[in-house]
C-alpha cells in the first residue's frame, strides 16, 4: 500500500498577476491621493463642527466665554478647510491666517497698549496677555488612517484586476 502527499501549486493565475504588479509603479495615483484629501477635509470639519477634538481623541479645552469652540466667530475657519492632491502626496490644511494660532496655540501679549481689550459673555475684560490652548483639528485620526488604508486597498485592487 502506497500512502504519501501530494501537493499540486497551480499558477497559471500567478504570471498576470506579477503583470499586473509590474504596472503598478506606472499607476496615476493622484485619484487616490484626491480621495484621501477629501477624506481628511471631511474629518477635519467633523473635528470643527461637531466632536470638538484633536486627531488623536483628546477633548479640546473649553472656551472661557463658553461658545462653541473654535465657531465663536464665525466661519473663518471651518470655510478656510482644503485639501491639494498630486500623484505623491496630499496636503490638508487651512488658508485662514489665524489657524495656526487654534492649531498650536500662542500666547498674546499687548504690544502698543498697557492692556489686550476684548468682550466676554457681554463684558469688557482687559488682560496683559491671554493664551490661547493648542487645539489641533488639523491630522489623521485612528479612524482616517483606516479609512486611508480601505482606499488605498480598493484602489490596488481595482488596478490589479480584482476589485470595485
Amino acid at each position: 500500500m502506497d500512502s504519501g502527499i501530494r501537493i499540486e501549486v497551480d499558477i497559471s493565475d500567478l504570471t498576470s498577476a506579477l503583470a499586473a504588479l509590474t504596472n503598478l509603479d506606472q499607476l496615476d495615483t493622484e485619484p487616490l491621493m484626491s480621495d484621501i484629501g477629501a477624506r481628511l477635509e471631511f474629518s477635519t470639519r467633523e473635528r470643527i463642527q461637531s466632536t470638538k477634538t484633536a486627531p488623536d481623541g483628546t477633548p479640546w479645552p473649553a472656551n472661557i466665554a463658553g461658545t462653541s469652540i473654535l465657531m465663536a466667530t464665525g466661519d473663518h475657519l471651518l470655510g478656510s478647510i482644503a485639501w491639494t492632491a498630486s500623484a505623491t502626496e496630499t496636503e490638508v490644511g487651512s488658508h485662514w491666517e489665524h489657524a495656526h494660532v487654534h492649531q498650536d496655540g500662542m500666547t498674546i501679549s499687548a504690544k502698543n497698549a498697557k492692556y489686550l481689550s476684548f468682550m466676554v459673555g457681554g463684558h469688557l475684560v482687559h488682560r496683559k496677555s491671554v493664551t490661547i490652548p493648542a487645539r489641533p483639528f488639523v491630522g489623521m485620526s485612528a479612524e482616517d488612517a483606516t479609512k486611508v488604508d480601505q482606499l488605498a486597498t480598493r484602489f490596488v485592487a481595482k488596478h490589479l484586476g480584482g476589485g470595485q
